[in-house]
């Protein structure tokens, strides 16, 4: 084999690890989290299995089960962790014993692995890392790092926060869960809605990381969309009387509708303006519309305002009720973000609602938002670095004929955004200018 096909072939095996590490990191590091109890230990035991892949499948080739050879692999790392550190020997005592015993069969080492009590083992992980012991940065940083596989960086751009301090929130987190020697358990009643809140935010942030990409050479990552989507639909199950769980599964079913029209055939993104609407998953958005009237039906029974993501869904479901963008209530949805800063005041909201205004009540309405946006003291402040404020404000510009002003905001955004597929829709559009 040549040096350049030796190179081809290494980058294709890397690429296919990469996707393979994608789809089986969650169901691994829950797997092994179940049998060690030790959350931090089982993610170790995962980046040493693909680390192992790493190493032995450029030669040996991509196994026919992927994910039974990652958690055989981490088995078997764990045995010899075990027994090179006897301090370890009653942690890990039932963990040995079966994968002694099943380290040569890795279909039944997965099968085994998998098998979860209450159906679910990464909705057991998720709730685990949704602990009360931990704050609220910390639940949501370790549970996106572990059952959404996102990287540190990911996590905070999706936060507005410096890297270095989600990593230090994650690093304590797994400590603090082994210190307080958090069971792996999906917990009934009481328990699980203190839990639930949390774990709603954090499907939320791991589907918008799919729907929208914060980094990389791709404008969406689908499989984090449609973990998130199955993930609340397991959540609908267990917790069928809570309106706001059916207001996020609404929400995330609408969104996810307009996926494979949001790419190009180039992989280009696709603004919602420009979509083919026909591309849309219209039974999906059945679905979505569904869950949508049931959380609207459950809030209205208990008395109670629409809560923030059923709030959402409500504004996706002007968009989809829409079969020509023509036709899109923006009066409507204007009125909602309204609402859904009354509830749950943010700088990303303040900024979608003035991009409402904007379609609603004309360009200069909404640059006087943004602008009011941008002199506010903290809300400005924590858009200073996001890539969306200047976008929206060179698309309002734009829109105005002032073409000098909108074409150095489309290349501040450009400077912003970590993603390439973004960024080249952003240059093409200050080139257009």
């Amino acid at each position: 084999m040549s040096l350049d096909t030796d190179a081809a072939h290494r980058a294709t095996v890397d690429r296919a690890i990469d996707a393979v590490w994608r789809i089986e990191s969650s169901r691994l590091i829950a797997g092994l989290t179940r049998h060690t109890g030790d959350v931090a230990l089982a993610e170790d035991l995962a980046q040493d299995a693909l680390l192992a892949a790493l190493q032995q499948w450029p030669a040996s080739g991509i196994p026919h089960n992927p994910g039974a050879w990652l958690m055989t692999a981490a088995r078997r790392r764990a045995i010899d962790v075990r027994r090179r550190a006897p301090m370890l020997e009653r942690t890990h005592a039932r963990l040995g014993a079966e994968a002694d015993a099943q380290a040569d069969d890795p279909v039944h080492a997965l099968h085994d692995a998998l098998e979860d009590p209450v159906g679910d083992e990464r909705l057991g992980l998720m709730l685990m890392t949704c602990h009360p012991v931990l704050s609220r940065e910390a639940r949501v940083a370790l549970t996106l790092r572990l059952l959404g596989g996102l990287t540190t960086d990911e996590i905070a751009r999706a936060y507005l926060v410096p890297e270095a301090t989600v990593a230090q929130r994650i690093v304590r987190a797994k400590r603090t869960l082994t210190a307080a020697q958090v069971p792996f358990e999906v917990p009934r009643g009481a328990a699980l809605a203190e839990r639930l809140q949390m774990a709603l935010e954090v499907l939320y942030l791991v589907f918008n990381e799919g729907y929208a990409a914060t980094a990389g050479e791709t404008w969406m990552r689908a499989d984090l969309c449609d973990e998130a989507m199955r993930l609340g639909r397991v959540v609908a199950a267990l917790a069928p009387d809570n309106a706001e769980v059916h207001g996020l599964v609404a929400l995330m079913e609408l969104q996810a509708s307009r996926l494979r029209a949001r790419v190009g055939k180039d992989g280009a993104p696709v603004l919602l303006l420009d979509q083919n609407r026909a591309r849309w998953d219209w039974t999906l958005i059945a679905h979505g519309l569904a869950a949508l009237r049931r959380a609207e039906q459950l809030a209205h029974r208990a008395g109670a305002a629409l809560g923030p993501y059923t709030m959402q869904a409500a504004i996706a479901a002007c968009h989809a009720r829409a079969r020509v963008a023509a036709d899109t209530d923006w009066v409507r949805i204007a009125a909602l973000y309204d609402a859904l800063y009354e509830a749950v005041p943010g700088p990303v909201v303040a900024l979608n609602r003035a991009v409402a205004v904007g379609m609603a009540y004309g360009a200069a309405a909404g640059l006087a938002a943004v602008d009011a946006l941008m002199a506010d003291a903290h809300d400005g402040a924590a858009l200073r670095d996001y890539h969306l404020l200047p976008s929206v404000r060179g698309d309002l510009l734009a829109k105005l004929g002032r073409g000098d002003e909108a074409r150095a905001e489309f290349l501040r955004a450009a400077r912003l955004t970590r993603n390439a597929r973004e960024r080249a829709v952003l240059l093409g559009r200050a080139e257009a200018l």
